[in-house]
């Protein structure tokens, strides 16, 4: 997989977390029987209880190392669990706002691709395609964003999980979709073991970009998705953060509303992800 990093105008080649495990859960009969156990409600709470706990403390000096996390970006304090540390706070002026009203920011530190919302778009989020009314299901005037932009941010491990509102506005609608499976049929016989992924959805009404659709998506391991209960926001304020697992947000703006930096629609159509951080312009109002 290769990264755009629009600062330094270089490529960075990755290997995805976990894509060695996700090819073995979701490539073969064995793998399958031991997804449906991994995307139990059970072994989520399990999983995140483990890392809740003081002995979990033991695996982050080796998650710093492996994921060469600058750990100056981060509050100087001992960190009480593993989970503690994923859902770390920066320091004072690690990130800085694009403060420009004119400019659409980042939400978070991420991996970004960019979508013409057409008929037959179909994004790949965590092992699963979506159309968009299947990113975000009942969402009234859905219709309104055809000819829009989509804009998929992937959070990886070494990212940091918080989030934040892109513009001034206020909350509109939300709602949280808890996941489901899906029957498939592999050798000729059903196993409903698909998950479909944790989402919260929420439509903001925002002061230059007009009415957007915001979510939130869980990945197989993710504990929960934490929101700060708000009506009015400001650009730039924390929405909420993920706990543990890599996790995406996807930002759905109406036509007309928003032009994306020339850099990042370039390496998008080249299905290239551009590397960029919380609080960076993006984008501007049309």
């Amino acid at each position: 997989m290769r990264i755009y990093d629009r600062k330094t105008k270089e490529y960075e080649e990755i290997v995805q977390y976990g894509q060695g495990a996700l090819k073995f859960l979701y490539g073969n009969i064995f793998g399958r029987i031991i997804l449906k156990i991994a995307v139990s409600p059970a072994a989520s709470r399990l999983y995140g209880k483990i890392n809740s706990g003081r002995g979990s403390k033991k695996k982050i000096p080796e998650f710093i190392r492996s994921n060469n996390i600058k750990i100056e970006d981060f509050e100087d304090r001992e960190y009480e669990s593993f989970n503690d540390f994923f859902t770390r706070k920066l320091r004072d002026g690690a990130r800085v706002i694009d403060t420009d009203e004119k400019r659409l920011i980042s939400p978070a530190d991420a991996k970004l691709l960019v979508y013409d919302i057409e008929d037959g778009l179909r994004m790949n989020i965590k092992g699963r395609t979506y159309s968009v009314d299947e990113i975000a299901p009942g969402i009234p005037d859905l219709n309104d964003y055809s000819g829009g932009k989509c804009l998929v941010y992937r959070l990886c491990m070494d990212d940091y999980h918080r989030y934040c509102f892109v513009d001034d506005g206020s909350v509109k609608d939300t709602r949280v979709i808890k996941g489901r499976l899906h029957t498939v049929s592999p050798l000729s016989k059903d196993y409903k073991i698909y998950k479909e992924n944790h989402r919260v959805v929420s439509v903001l009404s925002t002061k230059h970009f007009g009415d957007m659709i915001n979510i939130e998506v869980g990945a197989l391991l993710v504990g929960k998705i934490v929101n700060r209960e708000v009506d009015q926001f400001t650009k730039g304020e924390e929405k909420g953060f993920f706990e543990p697992g890599g996790s995406t947000i996807v930002q759905l703006f109406k036509k007309d509303t928003v032009n994306i930096d020339e850099d990042i629609i370039k390496q998008s159509l080249d299905s290239t992800e551009t590397k960029v951080l919380f609080g960076e312009g993006v984008g501007s109002v049309c």
